[in-house]
């Protein structure tokens, strides 16, 4: 078989409970022709039991006991990567069956672009359809406010493997490595967004610890950026908004039913992509666990 025109890089840490459902939509792929590195960062779950039992040639396993975070596990995979195209894909997320093949399509007929996002999905716990991911569909949209961050969901990445080759993950950022990437690179290169909705994107309730950390991140990487190309207003006023959106997350924190309003705030599915996207987890769901197997 000539060589995989993509790899597909999935670091996984402590991912027993979502990993099978992302593997099996990888695995049925309209494009059959890749390779899916997974990284197992230290997992003390069963993670290493759904990797055993995942059968593919397609499929590496890297597992060297450490736990590094996914800025290095990226770099890594990078690093050894054979394929012209380097996907992203999170262990707690699904692709929808064209999503490798269009996006291969769409960096093959467009050289100008160095990286592209796909529509998404975005899910609950149980896998109800919660609403659409923001999208923004060209360069020009997607960083038309660098300085406050890009709506460009990260699980949804496909470029150039040389292009994340020249352009690596910043080392020891353990959040928002996403959006420091892409305010390091956003005047030198070229990002696009695919409309058609080819990823479901899980959405979780995460800890205020985490998200206070990443602003944190990212504000750091708002004034290293800021210092090295000398436009400390912008980064007065990047910084400024990290805090204000910090205080909404200490305020939601202590809401009940947070998450609820702000999945209410995502753009409305379609009838048809509810249903495609219903019809999708029902059949990975399957296929992970068996018919009859009760829904998450």
């Amino acid at each position: 078989m000539a060589e995989p025109p993509v790899t597909i890089g999935m670091p996984v840490y402590n991912a027993a409970r979502t990993l099978e459902v992302a593997l099996r939509s990888i695995f049925r792929q309209t494009l059959g022709n890749w390779e899916l590195v997974v990284v197992d960062d230290g997992s003390t779950d069963g993670t290493a039991d759904v990797l055993a039992r995942a059968a593919d040639p397609r499929l590496r396993v890297v597992r060297d006991g450490r736990n590094l975070g996914l800025s290095a596990r990226l770099n890594e995979i990078v690093a050894g990567a054979r394929s012209e195209y380097f996907a992203r894909m999170d262990a707690d997320d699904v692709a929808y069956p064209r999503r490798l093949a269009a996006q291969v399509a769409f960096l093959a007929a467009h050289p100008e672009i160095d990286l592209a996002g796909c529509g998404a999905l975005v899910f609950g716990e149980d896998g109800a359809p919660l609403g659409r991911f923001p999208l923004r569909a060209t360069h020009a949209e997607i960083c038309a406010d660098p300085w406050s961050g890009f709506y460009l969901a990260h699980p949804g990445w496909m470029g150039r493997t040389a292009w994340f080759r020249r352009n690596p993950y910043r080392a020891g950022y353990r959040k928002t490595q996403d959006q420091d990437l892409l305010l390091r690179t956003f005047d030198a290169s070229r990002f696009a967004c695919l409309p058609e909705i080819l990823l479901g994107y899980r959405m979780e309730a995460v800890s205020l610890a985490k998200r206070l950390r990443g602003r944190g991140y990212f504000s750091r990487s708002i004034l290293r950026e800021a210092a090295r190309r000398g436009m400390y207003d912008a980064a007065l006023r990047g910084v400024v908004l990290q805090l204000a959106k910090a205080g909404v997350d200490c305020v939601a924190a202590a809401l009940p039913g947070a998450r609820l309003a702000a999945a209410r705030r995502l753009p409305p599915l379609t009838d048809a992509e509810r249903a495609e996207w219903q019809a999708l987890w029902r059949t990975l769901w399957e296929r992970a666990f068996g018919p009859g197997a009760p829904v998450q």
